[in-house]
Formats: C-alpha cells, sequence, structure tokens
C-alpha cells in the first residue's frame, strides 16, 4: 500500500511520461504503458489513472494518423503536381509550392490539424497530470477505451 502523496506523484508522472514522444517513436505510447504496468498492482489510482494514460494515448496516435491520411494527399499533391524537374543541375523550379485550392489546403491544412491535435494533446496530458497529483481522477475526453 502507497501513501497518498507518492501514489499521486506516481499517476503525475504515468500522465507526463506521454510526453516521451519526442524522445523515441511511440514514446508516447510504450513509456505510459511500461510506467502503468509495473505501478498498476499498487493502487486501484494508479491502476485507473495509467489505464487512462494508455488509452488516451493510443487514440492520439490513430487520430494523428486519420489526420495525416486525410490531409496528406493534398499535401503530397501540393509538392508535387505540375514540377518540371527539369535537365539542368542548376534548375530550382520544382521547389515551387502550388497555391491552387488544393494546394493550399494540403499545406496549411496539414500544419494546423496536426498543431491543433499536438497542442490539445499537450494541455489535456499537463491537466490529467496536475489532476492526478492531487489525487483527482481524471478522465480525458474523447479517448477510446482500448484497454478497459
Amino acid at each position: 500500500m502507497m501513501n497518498h502523496n507518492s501514489e499521486n506523484t506516481n499517476a503525475f508522472i504515468i500522465h507526463i511520461a506521454a510526453f516521451g514522444e519526442f524522445f523515441f517513436p511511440f514514446g508516447g505510447i510504450v513509456t505510459p504503458l511500461i510506467l502503468w504496468q509495473t505501478l498498476k498492482n499498487r493502487s486501484t489510482f494508479l491502476d485507473q489513472q495509467g489505464r487512462e494514460a494508455v488509452n488516451f494515448n493510443i487514440s492520439y496516435s490513430l487520430y494523428m494518423f486519420i489526420a495525416s491520411m486525410i490531409v496528406g494527399p493534398f499535401f503530397i499533391r501540393s509538392v508535387f503536381f505540375n514540377h518540371n524537374l527539369g535537365n539542368s543541375y542548376w534548375n530550382f523550379d520544382w521547389l515551387d509550392f502550388d497555391f491552387s485550392l488544393g494546394g493550399i489546403f494540403g499545406l496549411v491544412g496539414l500544419t494546423s490539424l496536426v498543431g491543433f491535435i499536438g497542442l490539445t494533446k499537450l494541455i489535456l496530458a499537463i491537466l490529467a497530470a496536475l489532476k492526478a497529483n492531487k489525487g483527482e481522477n481524471y478522465t480525458y475526453p474523447l479517448t477510446i477505451k482500448f484497454i478497459k
């Protein structure tokens, strides 16, 4: 049995571990998953918060993948559509971007959609960590319950 201060601190760390994605691929999923698996038997609070953090990070990754699949083709089109690669080594015409409706949607849409989802994850993970550090249960919005 853990004391509440240590329990709250561990729950805080599980939620903040989502930022592991900035250090290695899939770190946002793997790091909270490892922490949850090692701490879940210590208390029901850690089990619940760890499960919530892992489900959120898997959901977030799925949302990012779907957003990339929707907006990605527009981005690719804006970079590679109607570009003359030319025969000259010094010809840089291929660096021009297509600023038609599809091209603008691709460039601006991809960055704004990914940025919005990323900012949302940042805010929600910090909010969850702060709530967990106070000993409050936090439930992430729009989270698919992969692990029940």
